[in-house]
């Protein structure tokens, strides 16, 4: 594939319970169907040289969710991460998750920690789990945390820059791979449901129709392909010359 490659890619793994409904089968089923792409997914990011691939897992808003779906969402997480460790380590992929830890049940941390720590050391893939992840809260605590240490004396409110706001966000670990480049939401939504909002300031979206759980690495390559088609100006002119032909046009227009 000749295409750009980005540098981080971000992905709402959305359709599932929709997937399992349209085919007469209970939401659970689209959950365990979607599960089982995260893996291919994962290998051909890692193949293809994406350095951070960040994956909306569980939003703080799936707390709302029937109790009974929250636990098989939590399940396949565990059974992914039992499943996928070993593979994860021999391929160097370094494992990271943000959001709302402390929220999370304790037999769900004792798998996820393990895995953490015996992946840290890996310098590859940074792959993201975003876990009862809420961007705006994410923002909120940012701010908090600041003023924290602004009341504490080391900083000052004159200090806070964009620079220094992105230390205080959940993502600051990943460094320069923090921007979103790419944004992907599966089954053809056009919403990005308070994933993260700074981070992708500038990325490019793409809207598959396809539903997560039929979502495979030729998806991934079309969505990558499409990004690289794009011209990123970030807020600047085209690199064609747009400057030039835009102050061509106001004199052709001007008002004498």
């Amino acid at each position: 594939m000749t295409a750009e490659i980005p540098n981080h890619i971000a992905i709402i793994m959305d359709g599932n319970g929709r997937w399992a409904q349209k085919r007469g089968r209970p939401r659970a089923f689209g959950h365990v169907r979607g599960s089982s792409r995260v893996r291919a997914i994962v290998e051909e990011a890692n193949r293809l040289g994406v350095k951070a691939l960040t994956l909306y897992a569980f939003s703080t808003e799936n707390w709302s969710r029937p109790e009974t779906e929250r636990k098989v969402l939590w399940k396949l997480l565990k059974k992914y991460l039992i499943r996928d460790a070993d593979e994860l380590f021999r391929k160097n992929v370094k494992l990271r998750v943000i959001g709302e830890l402390e929220r999370l049940d304790v037999d769900v941390r004792k798998v996820l920690d393990p895995v953490l720590d015996r992946l840290a050391p890996n310098t590859g893939l940074q792959l993201t789990f975003a876990l009862s992840y809420g961007s705006r809260t994410e923002l909120v605590r940012a701010a908090k945390l600041f003023a924290e240490d602004c009341m504490a004396g080391r900083c000052h409110p004159d200090m806070m820059s964009e620079g220094i706001m992105e230390n205080y966000l959940w993502t600051s670990e990943l460094g320069d791979a923090a921007p979103v480049d790419l944004f992907i939401r599966t089954s053809g939504e056009r919403r990005i449901s308070n994933f993260l909002l700074w981070q992708s300031a500038y990325a490019e979206f793409v809207f598959p129709d396809v539903a997560w759980p039929e979502f495979g690495p030729k998806d991934l390559r079309a969505a990558i392909l499409e990004y690289s088609k794009r011209e990123r100006r970030f807020g600047g002119v085209s690199k064609s010359g747009g400057g030039k032909d835009f102050v061509e046009q106001v004199k052709k227009h001007e008002i004498a």
